[in-house]
């Protein structure tokens, strides 16, 4: 950063307490308090260059000592030093720092060209227009300062020509920039990447209060120049630089006051950036406007605030992820709920009657994909109700056809089903006919499998006829148990073992019950008399 030096002299100023004083040989006759600190100077050297010192001191006599109160002095007593110094010709440096203080308290003391030529401000004005505003982060430093001073900043124009300046440094091409600025994202190195990224500029406008962002980003939507993707890379950078995450939102521990500040503060960010969103899809991503939507819950934002963010979700959210759902491992099932229902309306209005318009078509799957993926994780959190599940579920598919719901319950695995839901099942009056005959024969055939299995087990030798061990021709002993057995008939029969008994079985069973869970439901409807939804009701209360 550029700075400017006038004065060769020493600095002689010395303090004592609140006082401070010039070293020399000739006594003080000049007294300028400022605040709490007083300054014991000289006429001459003053009054010479501050043409409001020549005013107030035109009456009184050289030897006359005169105290002067200037508590009303912009920029305190660090400028009114600085202009002191300037007119005793002690060495003093301005930076991007401190010149719009020090250019105010010398516009207070009047000391311009009409008082006497080459005097501070023509100086002061001079490096602020040939360097602060020439230089990138100077303009962005000055315009900074003048948050304590924003009455002198507007009057004097300093703060409308730093937004100018930074504002044709933006849009000016990459191959041109030639100031340094700041670019610490992951992955970059200048050493590899000799060309200037295109959002070279963001991070440094970062640095500024909401309100000087504001007025930089709208100045630069105005020219039509910056695609608005880099725009919403800017509201993104900001965001995550001055925004807190939802945890820290949770886990402050600050005072009341305190946190009423700074969730005012933090509101007044959010709202801000979501005015600031250009109109164009893509111009910010969907894991953005969700992290948005998150913080917005917590900070209490305006209505109109959250239903532009969730207007504005809804119209991407076609390319959400189950991590953009996830955002810091909250379910915020409300709110998914919310976007889901005004992405269902927002299509529904552009795609009315367009049945094979395959945008559409595309976007609902992968709309689908993601509530099923993110109703997996949020399942196993033992704190969601029952009711907000539903909800989301329903949303999906909100006008199924009874054939479509005959069709989705013919997709069940009846096998897999725990005996808890199986019960449900049963008493579940909106479940297809074949669905709950299924559903009561293999839980009757799962009964039977056990109460056959224990049969075998209670009564092993029941299954084999033994006889005396003997010797074959080889002089092998042989167990009694022979492979060939009467049946009753009194045939010999090839004895099979018990393992080869139950894994035949197995397989048959495997291949016969889609078939016989048919069967027995056509068996159960012809043969009787009654009604097929009175056999239901009678299953049921038998069960």
């Amino acid at each position: 950063m550029k700075f400017m030096k006038l004065g060769t002299r020493p600095d002689t100023f010395f303090t004592e307490q609140a006082t401070r004083t010039v070293v020399s040989d000739l006594s003080v006759n000049l007294v300028i308090k400022t605040n709490v600190i007083s300054y014991l100077l000289h006429k001459s050297p003053l009054i010479r260059k501050c043409g409001l010192l020549q005013n107030i001191c035109y009456d009184s006599n050289d030897s006359e000592s005169v105290s002067i109160e200037l508590h009303d002095l912009p920029g305190g007593a660090d400028a009114f030093e600085l202009c002191a110094k300037f007119c005793y010709g002690i060495s003093i440096h301005i930076s991007a720092y401190n010149i719009l203080s020090t250019l105010c308290a010398a516009k207070f003391l009047q000391m311009n060209e009409s008082t006497e030529k080459g005097n501070f401000v023509g100086k002061l004005e001079a490096f602020f227009s040939s360097c602060i505003l020439e230089g990138w982060k100077d303009s962005i430093v000055t315009l900074q300062t003048t948050v304590k001073l924003p009455e002198w900043s507007e009057n004097l124009g300093i703060t409308r020509k730093c937004i100018d300046s930074i504002v044709e440094k933006v849009i000016t091409p990459p191959s041109q920039v030639r100031w340094s600025y700041t670019y610490t994202r992951p992955g970059y190195s200048r050493k590899q990447c000799h060309s200037v990224p295109k959002d070279w500029w963001t991070e440094d406008v970062c640095d500024l209060n909401i309100d000087f962002f504001r007025c930089i980003i709208m100045a630069i939507r105005s020219i039509y120049v910056l695609p608005s993707q880099l725009i919403g890379e800017a509201l993104h950078v900001y965001a995550c630089k001055m925004l807190p995450g939802v945890t820290m939102l949770k886990s402050s521990c600050t005072s009341a006051s305190l946190q009423t500040e700074e969730s005012e503060k933090n509101r007044k960010i959010l709202e801000t950036i979501v005015s600031l969103i250009p109109e164009d899809r893509g111009s910010v991503s969907i894991g953005f406007l969700l992290r948005l939507l998150s913080i917005s819950s917590h900070l209490g934002v305006s209505p109109v605030t959250k239903n532009e963010l969730i207007k504005r979700a809804s119209i991407q959210f076609d390319e959400a992820t189950l991590s953009d759902l996830l955002y810091d491992q909250n379910f915020y099932v409300e709110l998914v709920l919310a976007v889901l229902e005004s992405f269902l309306k927002l299509w529904k209005r552009m795609f009315s009657g367009v049945v094979d318009n395959r945008n559409f078509l595309r976007s609902i799957r992968n709309v689908g994909k993601l509530i099923d993926s993110y109703l997996q994780v949020v399942a196993r959190d033992d704190n969601m109700p029952v009711s907000k599940f539903v909800a989301l579920s329903e949303t999906v598919h909100p006008d199924l056809s009874k054939v479509e719901k005959k069709r989705l319950c013919q997709i069940l695995d009846c096998r897999r089903l725990s005996s808890e839901a199986r019960a449900h099942a049963v008493k579940n009056d909106l479940l297809p006919l074949r669905t709950v005959v299924q559903i009561l024969y293999f839980e009757q055939d799962k009964g039977s499998k056990v109460t056959s299995t224990s049969y075998k087990l209670q009564k092993p030798h029941d299954l084999v006829k033994k006889r005396p061990a003997t010797r074959d021709s080889n002089g092998k002993q042989s167990s009694g148990i022979d492979k060939e057995e009467l049946n009753r008939e009194g045939k010999v029969v090839t004895r099979t073992s018990l393992n080869e008994r139950r894994e035949k079985g197995t397989h048959k069973t495997q291949r016969s019950e889609d078939k016989l869970a048919l069967e027995l439901e056509r068996k159960m409807v012809i043969e009787s008399n009654l009604d097929p939804k009175k056999i239901i009701q009678r299953v049921r209360s038998n069960k």
